[in-house]
């Protein structure tokens, strides 16, 4: 695994040069067919393809980005909860307490492995498992709740209509799927989910704030000396031109 601050000594590498088509050897066959095929094979050109070079290379990178976002809505306890894409936790810390069982489902084995790392105190109540949009390893009208969060696309290769209607599948009849900080929320809207906004301000909260320039360097360079101004680690989410996790989009299963 890569150094996941492979760089010169005094400047992060950039995201959008961070990747090159050598490091594709890291994707399974089942990956290379699910992001590669029909698709430009570039991660310099293609965002969503280094985005899951990042997944499986830097894992632990990803994880320090991911920690700043802070999600303010929470669902009232349930019995059992699938997460889909979970990655490194973003969500399911929150949840795994509001529940009596929780399914995370993440295909990308480093975020797997860190985050079973992470919550192995969980008790048996979780399960960490492989699986995608595609076909989740879950019986059909079994969850309450079945939630995403920044994973699902109208993509096929990263959801698309098989993806909704496989959470559709899993969930119970009267249970919801809920699509948290979604891509296209009128695709959505057009399939029957609703489309709701948490009103406030919000602002990703790193570590430090050495750690928000550093990160912004690689993530969102155009930031950085605003960030250096402001001299907080707290930055809204407009300083970086990003959205807040602020919206979701849900449906709930007929009864």
């Amino acid at each position: 695994m890569r150094n996941e601050l492979e760089s010169s000594p005094t400047r992060p590498v950039e995201f959008r040069h961070r990747y090159s088509t050598s490091d594709l050897s890291c994707l399974t066959d089942a990956e290379r067919r699910r992001f590669l095929a029909g698709a430009d094979p570039d991660p310099q050109t293609n965002p969503a393809i280094a985005w899951e070079l990042l997944y499986r290379l830097e894992p632990g990178l990803y994880d320090r980005l991911i920690r700043a976002e802070r999600i303010d809505w929470l669902p009232r306890r349930v019995q059992r909860i699938v997460e889909v894409g979970a990655g490194s936790g973003r969500l399911t810390e929150a949840i795994v307490d509001r529940c009596n069982e929780l399914i995370a489902i993440e295909p990308a084995a480093p975020l797997r492995e860190l985050l079973a790392a992470r919550l192995a105190t969980a008790g048996e109540g979780l399960r960490v498992l492989n699986g995608f949009f595609d076909d989740l390893p879950v019986a059909d009208r079994s969850a309450n709740l079945v939630v995403t969060c920044s994973a699902f696309t109208p993509d096929p290769a990263h959801g698309g209509d098989v993806g909704l209607e496989e959470m559709e599948r899993v969930c119970a009849r009267g249970g919801r799927v809920v699509i948290v900080w979604p891509n296209r929320a009128e695709w959505l809207l057009e399939r029957g989910y609703i489309y709701q906004s948490f009103p406030g301000r919000m602002t990703l909260e790193f570590d430090s704030l050495e750690d928000a320039i550093e990160l912004a360097q690689i993530f969102y360079p155009a930031a950085v000396e605003e960030i250096r101004r402001r001299g907080d680690w707290r930055v809204p989410y407009e300083t970086v031109g990003a959205n807040p996790p602020r919206d979701l989009a849900w449906k709930t299963v007929a009864a």
